[in-house]
């Protein structure tokens, strides 16, 4: 029985999306295809690799997360070279080790670009704030004069990932212009509508995991500084464009995880805090699957 599976971003908490894809697993679905944004472009990138929702949770729980946080090594006092750097580089940090580890565990599975996977089996979304659009990887490569099938699997993921001022911007250049890229989630943190032709018609059933609540439960936000101010801006953008697609009859087919009160960027996690995001996700999924249904009208591909 396969599906296609979109997940969305949500920085940490993206560890909440591995409970979610064990309940899949267990209930014998196989993704034929999948799409995410941020965080949730790097577990669809290892599970069209191959690994199971056990591999990628141990490959979470057996690392320190905050060894992905790689600043530049400076002279300077670290509280005055996180400033300079992100003034001049848009990033607290760099972001390579990131890409390191991705690219070390999907090439044990054979995996370094997309020739590796199945034509169309993975889709991320980054944003080219450069040229104010959103980029579908690898689809949209190409008008950057590269070659989709040569291209990093795991850049590609580095590049959905980028969040603004934590991670640096990919540097995409084209002759002689450079591309800012960013975190796909500014402009599509769930890309559920990649999925769906012109006439909103699907090839086989979708489930979608996104780590936020049911559109019409999302509380307001609440703007009395500058501060509060940039966070309503930042979450509106990115999730104003994907709620005009969740209509009622898309709301069915997608597993909502609420936040937990784990902040996106929070690497430091805990053991216990990492088992219980992904405990959440778990729960959520098993309260979507007591009502949800494979639609058999789709057929099985």
């Amino acid at each position: 029985m396969y599906i296609d599976g979109v997940f969305s971003g949500g920085g940490i908490r993206g560890i909440a999306l591995i409970g979610a894809i064990e309940e899949i697993e267990k209930r014998g679905y196989q993704f034929a295809r999948l799409a995410g944004a941020s965080a949730g472009a790097i577990i669809a990138a290892f599970t069209a690799a191959g690994y199971n929702s056990k591999d990628i949770y141990n490959f979470i729980a057996e690392m320190d997360l905050t060894n992905l946080l790689d600043e530049r090594k400076s002279f300077l006092p670290f509280s005055i070279t996180k400033w300079v750097a992100l003034y001049w580089t848009l990033g607290l940090y760099k972001g390579d080790a990131l890409e390191f580890w991705l690219e070390e565990i999907l090439a044990r599975k054979g995996v370094r670009t997309f020739a590796d996977l199945p034509d169309q089996k993975l889709r991320f979304i980054a944003s080219d704030i450069t040229n104010g659009r959103l980029i579908v990887i690898p689809d949209d490569l190409q008008k950057y004069g590269l070659d989709p099938q040569s291209f990093s699997v795991a850049r590609a993921v580095r590049m959905s990932c980028s969040i603004p001022y934590f991670f640096e911007p990919v540097r995409l250049k084209v002759d002689r212009e450079t591309n800012i890229i960013v975190d796909g989630g500014v402009l599509s943190n769930f890309p559920i509508w990649l999925f769906e032709d012109e006439h909103n018609q699907r090839e086989r059933p979708i489930i979608g995991i996104k780590l936020s609540p049911k559109t019409d439960e999302i509380p307001k936000n609440k703007i009395e500084n500058a501060i509060q101010l940039f966070k309503a801006l930042f979450e509106t953008m990115k999730d104003a464009h994907d709620a005009r697609h969740i209509a009622s009859k898309q709301e069915k087919d997608i597993i909502f995880i609420p936040s937990t009160g784990v902040f996106a960027i929070e690497f430091d996690l805990t053991d216990e805090m990492k088992q219980r995001l992904v405990q959440q996700g778990r729960e959520c999924a098993i309260k979507f699957f007591n009502s949800w249904r494979y639609d058999r009208k789709f057929k099985v591909i």
